[in-house]
């Protein structure tokens, strides 16, 4: 398959602390987390920006960041150019992350990735490859997985014509859910400052979208179903990926 749309600056959210995983994330970064011996979990994000050809990269970090840098460095083990950027608020919500990348992005069209999710290459690759990822997109799953917690996941209500109707973590009727795979323009970011000013730093991605939403403004989503994705939170799920 060929990438239809040319995206060269991505955005990896790499700030939380993992409290959830307990002593895991004492002294190691949650993204740090080794899937397969010295395989960490950020490598997988990374890699599936390279894979579509995004190879100027912001990591976001937070907690214990020095320890990210140190790891990644400046990413030519990847065939990535790795930069970063710090979020001391990083218990807030996840959209802080994204605006401190804000000045890097200039205006610019990026792709956001958690550095916590396990993604396949292709999950990026059919972002890109997607005609109709002009405006913000997000990449969603329709057929999730028995691995999937869909009670803990965020879900997505669609309109008709495939734009974002609702999107949280309660919905009770949902169509698909968020992988965490962006593609974002600079209103994503108008948006957030507008929020930012309102809320501080207690504003999720979501809240951004369904702001978006509000104003009347096509949140726009790619079909990733069958592509393998997985949001590790908790120490059991971070085993079932290293069997």
């Amino acid at each position: 398959m060929t990438v239809k749309r040319k995206i060269d600056k991505g955005i990896i959210l790499a700030a939380g602390d993992g409290d959830r995983l307990g002593e895991l994330t004492d002294n190691c970064p949650k993204v740090l987390l080794p899937v397969q011996e010295d395989i960490p979990l950020i490598k997988y994000p990374i890699e599936a920006m390279v894979a579509a050809g995004v190879n100027e990269i912001m990591i976001v970090v937070g907690y214990l960041g020095n320890k990210v840098k140190q790891e990644l460095d400046n990413g030519s083990q990847f065939g990535a150019r790795l930069q970063y950027t710090s979020n001391p608020d990083y218990l807030g919500g996840n959209a802080i992350s994204v605006h401190k990348a804000r000045d890097w992005a200039r205006g610019e069209s990026v792709i956001l990735c958690m550095g916590d999710h396990l993604i396949e290459r292709e999950l990026v690759k059919r972002l890109l490859e997607d005609s109709e990822a002009a405006n913000e997109t997000l990449c969603v799953d329709y057929t999730p997985a028995q691995y999937h917690e869909v009670a803990e996941a965020t879900k997505v209500a669609l309109d008709g014509t495939g734009c974002i109707e609702d999107i949280g973590k309660d919905l009770v009727c949902w169509d698909a859910l968020d992988t965490g795979v962006f593609l974002l323009t600079d209103n994503f970011f108008e948006a957030l400052d507008e929020l930012i000013k309102k809320y501080g730093i207690n504003v999720e991605i979501s809240d951004v979208v369904r702001f978006l939403i509000s104003q009347g403004y096509c949140f726009d989503t790619c079909d990733s179903s069958g592509c393998f994705w997985l949001d590790v939170d908790t120490e059991e799920d971070l085993n079932m990926v290293r069997v």
